[in-house]
């Protein structure tokens, strides 16, 4: 694959990492919009996570009338069915794809690696975890829904059925409505994947709660 890996923020501990969290932003924001919140997880620094927070690609949005922004894919319109523009889908899920094997040649084995998204970034990760071959640590899907669903069940491979999908959503998002999020966690169910769903008094955000949830998920799955 000759492709250019998608830049990233890396954070890194302060000694070899052993494995790694790939944390995938929303529409508009970029890899530094999620940085900050790596101290606030306050994971020990025994565990020695590397964190990358790639920059989705610019592109036009339809609905923001043809603007040019980091986005994983294009939203054409705001329907429950065809929110998402699968081609996008498909071209950044391989993007995320070469950079989860790039870790993979630096050392740190699939098995040690979450994959994480925020709103469209959680489309990704919903969209390659269960397609991908190789074995994750973990995946946490944030205020996000799932693109095509019905596709799920004839393109799902085995590899990571029993991997934790850790999903949460605000009660009160108007971006992307709870209904959305917990649909995607009914088909992931359905289709005999590992998720778990969580809510929270809260918008399309993520709150203290919810980040200290997700401390003590990684420190569950990588610890």
């Amino acid at each position: 694959m000759t492709q250019q890996l998608l830049p990233c923020v890396e954070i890194n501990p302060s000694t070899t990492p052993d494995a790694c969290v790939i944390w995938l932003h929303g529409l508009g924001d970029s890899g530094h919009g999620f940085a900050p919140i790596v101290p606030e997880l306050k994971l020990p620094e025994s565990m020695a996570v590397k964190f990358l927070f790639p920059h989705a690609p610019e592109r036009p949005v339809t609905i923001n009338g043809g603007m040019r922004m980091r986005a994983w894919y294009d939203i054409k319109s705001l329907d429950f069915e065809s929110r998402a523009d699968l081609e996008g889908v498909k071209e950044s899920a391989a993007q995320v794809e070469a950079l989860i094997e790039a870790q993979i040649e630096s050392g740190i084995p699939s098995e040690r690696i979450v994959l994480a998204g925020f709103s469209q970034g959680g489309v990704i990760a919903l969209h390659l975890a269960p397609r991908y071959a190789r074995k994750l640590a973990g995946v946490i899907a944030l205020s996000t829904y799932m693109c095509e669903p019905s596709l799920l069940g004839s393109e799902a491979k085995d590899t990571n059925r029993e991997t934790p999908i850790m999903m949460a959503h605000g009660e009160q998002d108007e971006v992307v409505p709870v209904f959305m999020g917990n649909a995607a966690f009914k088909t992931l169910s359905e289709s005999g994947f590992n998720a778990t769903w969580q809510t929270y008094t809260m918008q399309h955000n993520v709150c203290i709660q919810e980040l200290n949830d997700i401390s003590a998920w990684l420190q569950k799955v990588l610890g």
